[in-house]
Formats: structure tokens, sequence, C-alpha cells
């Protein structure tokens, strides 16, 4: 057989392929190693964000008792018991010590060079129609308006009004106490005048009321039944009737992209709410998202 005029050193086969002599007694074949390697690289960045977002969850948790601790009972551990134990529970799981010392200011109202910090909120709307609020505390107000605004923007949404589909509510975590549930706690909490009284999975017990009565009932309720507050704060909750059901992974995956990139960008951030219902979505990716939120 004659070589191919174009191709000197290679033999034509009766399928009109050329082939180079080395290769000739070669087989190849397709494989699906790349697609189980895409899966389980998909499976370890999936894994990854999950952890990652608990791990943020449970530094913000951290954040919010130690300002807590820090403002109920003052900044100076050597006065404060209760802000000692926080102390020594944060560093024992790694939270950094420039973020102790930040929320611990915070809780003064502080930042760590001592300026006074504003409260700034920004509401706006996401994909998929979704209300957002955030609310940051900061040494510099414009540039967290900026920055916030910003990432609002390059998240697909728009800033505008939206906290009349939200009513703003006190919340009172207790930390736990073996004995002393919500049924337990309902006789304290209608003294104090809560609007409502949950328990949860960690058994922590929490109370809802009015934004004005929150360090009132939380002070009342923590003397009635012996209990220490773990967090003191004004938060938003979503009005049912204005809930957006998710539909799909995808929606969810575009809100904690969002909440990600706000909380790398801008360090000052509070809390942040959604008007967000569970919908079609699968049961650890609702609470994937809920994790990153604060109501």
């Amino acid at each position: 057989m004659a070589p191919s005029r174009g191709f000197p050193n290679a033999l034509r086969t009766t399928e009109n392929i050329f082939l180079c002599p080395s290769c000739s007694y070669r087989t190849f074949t397709t494989s699906a190693s790349l697609f189980s390697g895409h899966n389980r690289w998909s499976k370890i960045k999936h894994d990854k964000g999950k952890a990652d977002a608990a791990k943020n969850k449970q530094r913000s948790v951290f954040a919010a008792e130690l300002s807590t601790a820090s403002k109920l009972f003052g900044p100076d551990p050597a006065h404060n018991p209760r802000l000692a134990d926080l102390i020594t529970k944060v560093k024992r799981e790694g939270f950094a010590k420039a973020s102790i010392e930040a929320a611990i200011a915070r809780g003064q109202g502080r930042s760590l060079t001592g300026q006074s910090l504003e409260n700034v909120m920004v509401e706006g709307i996401l994909p998929n129609n979704v209300a957002v609020i955030v609310e940051c505390e900061t040494d510099s107000k414009l540039r967290t308006l900026q920055e916030v605004r910003s990432v609002i923007k390059v998240s697909g949404g728009n800033s505008t009004p939206t906290s009349f589909l939200f009513t703003k509510k006190g919340r009172v975590v207790f930390d736990v106490k073996e004995g002393v549930g919500a049924e337990e706690a309902l006789d304290a909490a209608l003294e104090a005048g809560v609007m409502d009284v949950e328990e949860e999975e960690d058994g922590r017990l929490v109370v809802f009321t009015e934004p004005a009565e929150v360090k009132a009932a939380g002070d009342s309720i923590a003397k009635q039944l012996d209990l220490h507050i773990a967090t003191s704060e004004i938060i938003w909750e979503p009005n049912e009737e204005t809930k957006v059901g998710l539909q799909n992974d995808s929606a969810a995956r575009e809100l904690n992209t969002f909440v990600d990139l706000l909380q790398e960008r801008e360090s000052t951030v509070n809390a942040i709410a959604m008007n967000v219902a569970q919908g079609a979505l699968a049961e650890d990716s609702w609470k994937d998202l809920q994790s990153r939120l604060s109501s």
C-alpha cells in the first residue's frame, strides 16, 4: 500500500483513517473517568461550600455572643465572668484574636481603632424576586453603603426599599439549661410580655419581643429562670405572605454566592435577612442557605 502524499510516514487503513506506524497497534477507548472525576470534584466543592458556610455561621454566632456579653456586662473579662468564659470557649475553637477584640469593641459601639460605629441598613431585591435586608455596624457609613450596594448589583439585583415585606422584632437566645425548655419558660415569658417562645434543635430557648422590649424581656426571663443570655438582637423576620418559595438548587446557590461575596467584601455585616421559603428545595440545600442568614 502506497504511503499517503500528505503523511509520508502514515498508513491508510480500509476505513480511510490515517495512523502512524508506531500507533497502528494501539487502541483508543473512551472512559467515564473524566465524568467520574468531574462528579467527585463537584461533590468536593459542594461539601466544602457547606463546611465553609457552617464555619462562617459559627464565627457569626461567636461574634454575636461576645458582642452581647460586652454590651450587657462590660468589655473587661476580669470583671465580666460571662465574657471571660466565652473568650476561653471561642479561642479553643480557633476564633482569631483580632475577631475576638473586634466583637468586644462592637459590643461597646466602637471599632478596634476606637471610632464610634454607625448602624447602616441596605435594602434590595435579588434574582427570583427575593427581598434582602443587610445590616452593618461601621465606622465608615459611605464606604459600607457603596460596597453593599455594589455586591447587590453584581449579584443581579438592585437596591430598593423592601423593609415593608418584613416585621422588625427583638430576639433573645438563652444558653441551654437542663430542664428549661419552651414549655417550662412559658409563664416567665408571658410575664415578660414576649411575642413568642421557641426551642431550637440544640435545646436553646429563644424568645421574640417587640424591638423596644428586647433587653427588658431578656433580663426578666434570665433572672426568673437563672439563664444566661447568649445573644440579644433586633432582627427582620419576613412576613409569611411575602415569602418566595425556592424551586431548585440553582436559585439557592445564587443566594449563597451573594451572601459569601458580601461577607468577603464587607467585614462590617452584622445581619442578613431574606424573605425566602423552602419551596421545592431539598432539605440539605435549605439548611445550607439558612445557616448563612440571620433570620
